[in-house]
């Protein structure tokens, strides 16, 4: 397992993390159903790997993740400075008007009830699970900055955001004087690169952590599905069919991957997973599990080192087209892209 900062932290994080959103009766079905011991087996595989984050959420299985997840840490014993832990807030708590969002009461009274259900008197990485339209987003990061003066929070960091929200933010950190943002998780996968166009440089250029969610596009890129089979049947891409795929071009992908991964004796999942761990953006990827087998299975990732050629095959097969302005700017570029690569620097557009 290797180790990469968290953007400008000092923090770091192991290469693969464990997502807990598999923990619990998962209000979405087939994503959930893992239970106390079998939670604890998984965490316990992932901590003997060398995984150091655990990530969750309040509305995770309505608050079950993190109850899990706490009794689990206690359960096995670990040393609480040896793990970081990472929950979120946004999305609806409960039944009442003002449990969801990303206001001053939401915020505390949310932090509030994850440190009670995972028995913990604080988390390393509390982060805004969605951007609120309808609070002032001086209000939410005054929260935050509240949070981590008071000891209850050490970082902090937004989830799902768009690239202008995220600068917006550490726009308004910077003016009030208010703790700087961490870290941005955000859905990345070889299925799914969209990040690339604005959040990934951004995050690269002002040195914040890039945590990935749905490496495997949702399990698609599993293994389990190919253009000739529909997949596990009782699988969470069959009955959650989340994130959105532009299926044929997944195809194509998946025929690529398994090509790569027959190559290198591997499983298409640990090749999907060794082509982001090999993105320079990317300081953890979050891997979520059902199985005690499934969980070493994916931390076979690590071991696998791609070859250039075979990277250059998958970025090829999964390309995005260019939106504007890149278009413009690949057209415009006035031979700028010759003289950066004969200086022998980084093209950084």
């Amino acid at each position: 397992m290797r180790y990469n900062m968290l953007g400008r932290t000092g923090l770091l994080v192991s290469e693969l993390s464990l997502g807990t959103m598999t923990f619990g009766n998962s209000q979405w079905g087939a994503i959930g159903g893992v239970h106390q011991t079998g939670a604890e087996q998984i965490i316990r595989c992932g901590l003997d790997a060398g995984v150091n984050l655990l990530d969750t959420a309040d509305i995770y299985s309505s608050g079950q993740s993190e109850e899990i997840t706490g009794a689990a840490l206690r359960n096995l014993g670990v040393r609480r400075h040896d793990v970081l832990v990472s929950t979120k807030t946004f999305g609806q708590a409960s039944g009442g008007q003002n449990d969801r969002g990303s206001s001053r009461a939401h915020i505390l009274d949310s932090l509030h009830a994850s440190l009670k259900r995972m028995k913990l008197d604080y988390v390393d990485l509390y982060q805004l699970h969605g951007f609120d339209p309808l609070t002032p987003m001086e209000q939410s990061l005054s929260a935050l900055d509240y949070l981590v003066r008071q000891g209850a929070v050490r970082y902090i960091g937004v989830s799902n955001w768009a690239a202008w929200q995220i600068a917006q933010a550490m726009g308004v950190t910077e003016r009030l004087g208010l703790t700087p943002l961490s870290s941005v998780q955000a859905y990345y996968s070889l299925a799914g690169r969209e990040i690339e166009h604005e959040i990934a440089p951004l995050v690269s250029a002002v040195g914040l952590g890039l945590v990935c969610w749905s490496p495997l596009a949702g399990g698609m890129l599993s293994g389990k599905f190919d253009r000739n089979s529909e997949g596990d049947q009782q699988g969470r891409r069959t009955t959650v069919p989340f994130p959105p795929l532009d299926i044929d071009r997944t195809y194509d992908l998946i025929d690529e991957l398994r090509s790569i991964a027959d190559a290198y004796g591997a499983s298409l999942a640990q090749i999907a997973l060794a082509w982001l761990l090999h993105r320079k953006t990317v300081s953890t990827v979050l891997i979520g599990a059902k199985r005690v087998e499934q969980m070493q299975e994916n931390l076979g990732a690590t071991k696998i080192e791609l070859e250039r050629s075979d990277l250059d095959r998958l970025d090829a097969v999964s390309k995005l087209a260019l939106i504007y302005p890149q278009w413009m700017q690949e057209v415009f570029d006035g031979g700028r892209s010759e003289q950066i690569a004969a200086l022998g620097q980084r093209n950084r557009r």
